[in-house]
């Protein structure tokens, strides 16, 4: 008997973000038949290294990437160059603010408090630097760059800012259908905690754990998933 040779097929998908938490929203998106998930990126940081974008923007997904950090941003003016991207901060109301640039990028933050917490408890880490920075509130950047309506999900890192703008957005209005936010305090000796706080406050906004990365947290919401 011949035996058949058939093409192997590559089944394998590469992942951008900290825990693969592109993949499993993909995998969320998949089960709603969304091909082409539209984003908002909040403390997008990079195109692609610790990014939860890049994966969906190699499929034909677009979106907003928001990065206060000058040197930071100019990696996606020439990677994302058919997204939306934002050099500025995003805030409850808007205005201007400090942000501090810590010599670890990833531990940029808004807050002072913030940048000097982690320089008391992990010295090597430091403030090189401080620029004045404009900030938006969430609805004011979904109006002006996305006609109003919320993208289909919301990815937010920002290092101490996350509950407030989380907490800033009108959930009666319009909501991203997944938000995957950091849920753990950062902390090099790995004496995290969870942002208990932050957790309980999207599930009272309809919204439930559909996946946990201990680093992060997917929220979906409920009425889309059980609906």
């Amino acid at each position: 008997m011949k035996r058949i040779m058939g093409t192997k097929q590559d089944y394998s998908k590469r992942s951008f973000s900290q825990c693969g938490e592109d993949l499993i929203m993909d995998h969320i998106f998949q089960a709603l038949r969304i091909e082409r998930p539209s984003y908002l990126d909040i403390g997008a940081h990079h195109p692609q290294h610790f990014s939860n974008t890049s994966f969906f923007y190699s499929k034909g997904s677009r979106g907003i990437n928001i990065e206060p950090d000058p040197v930071l941003f100019e990696a996606f003016l020439a990677d994302r160059r058919e997204d939306i991207n934002l050099n500025i901060g995003v805030a409850a109301v808007p205005g201007e603010a400090d942000l501090y640039i810590m010599n670890q990028p990833a531990l940029n933050t808004f807050i002072k408090e913030e940048a000097n917490r982690v320089h008391h408890e992990h010295p090597p880490y430091i403030v090189k630097e401080v620029r004045r920075i404009p900030m938006k509130p969430v609805s004011e950047i979904i109006q002006q760059y996305w006609n109003g309506s919320f993208p289909d999900f919301l990815t937010i890192d920002v290092e101490g800012m996350d509950e407030e703008i989380i907490r800033s957005i009108n959930y009666d209005a319009c909501a991203p259908k997944i938000i995957c936010a950091e849920t753990l305090r950062f902390s090099p000796q790995r004496r995290w905690e969870k942002k208990t706080e932050l957790i309980d406050f999207l599930k009272q906004k309809g919204y439930f754990t559909y996946a946990d990365t201990y680093i992060n947290t997917i929220f979906m919401r409920k009425e889309i998933w059980f609906e």
